[in-house]
């Protein structure tokens, strides 16, 4: 379990998903936990490998503050309420759209040879910030609730919308994923369904394997953190595409 959660960290600094790991190892590893608590503790060590991926890389690469602060409020308060709803509507109806979303996003980035290879900063007008900040709250509500491939939605918006190359769409998408897993945290820190001492061992290994992970996706630069954003989300499509279909083949119960 600590090593899928430092491998997770490791693959989550660089481009995302690391949820594709860590959160099954959880429910696989404690199959008779009921799933918020499982999801909360989760959020409880994505945020340790999130922060400290954030805080690395302040050290080399230039985070726009003023640009991403205001986003990450925003994805706080969309992800709080994004977790609210997991007890209310089941996250299932929507697993059938994320390999199919993904397998979009995918398309894009191969189609783009160029696509999140120079750096060129946008200058927004107040019409095009306002898209780019409810793109950010919904992908935020989206992770709150259910969450599968939100680092790689996050950082095609940071390339197509703020005009980031890969390494900086990294950064900020790392830096959305710290508000998004604090406002899901504090809903199910409220609800009492977070295993805090799995979730700081979780953590520690998480931040270990993000350390690492930053410093790789630094040392080779965008072209290598495009190669491993393509490679993730073809596994993304793999394991949401799976999981999927297997719930749709699962005999319906008997009256």
């Amino acid at each position: 379990m600590l090593c899928a959660a430092f491998f997770a960290g490791f693959i989550d600094a660089i481009v995302g998903g690391g949820g594709l790991i860590q959160l099954p190892a959880l429910f696989a590893a404690y199959p008779s936990t009921a799933p918020p608590v499982l999801l909360g503790t989760n959020k409880l060590g994505s945020i340790c490998g999130t922060a400290s991926a954030v805080l690395r890389y302040m050290r080399v690469v230039r985070i726009p503050a003023r640009v991403l602060l205001p986003a990450a409020a925003i994805a706080f308060l969309a992800a709080l309420t994004g977790a609210s709803l997991v007890s209310a509507v089941s996250p299932a109806l929507f697993r059938p759209l994320v390999p199919v979303m993904l397998t979009l996003v995918l398309m894009y980035v191969l189609w783009h040879k160029d696509f999140g290879a120079r750096h060129a900063p946008i200058v927004f007008s107040r019409r095009r910030g306002y898209v780019a900040l409810a793109a950010i709250g919904g992908i935020g509500l989206y992770d709150g609730f259910f969450g599968p491939g939100t680092g790689s939605f996050l950082m095609l918006l940071f390339i197509r919308l703020y005009g980031f190359d890969f390494l900086h769409a990294s950064v900020g998408a790392r830096t959305i994923n710290v508000a998004t897993n604090a406002g899901a945290l504090l809903f199910f820190g409220i609800q009492g369904e977070v295993n805090w001492g799995l979730g700081i061992a979780l953590g520690a290994c998480n931040a270990a394997g993000s350390v690492l992970g930053t410093h790789t996706a630094v040392k080779h630069g965008s072209k290598f953190v495009r190669v491993a954003f393509i490679a993730i989300v073809i596994a993304l499509i793999a394991k949401t595409g799976a999981d999927a279909w297997r719930l749709t083949t699962l005999p319906m119960p008997g009256p």
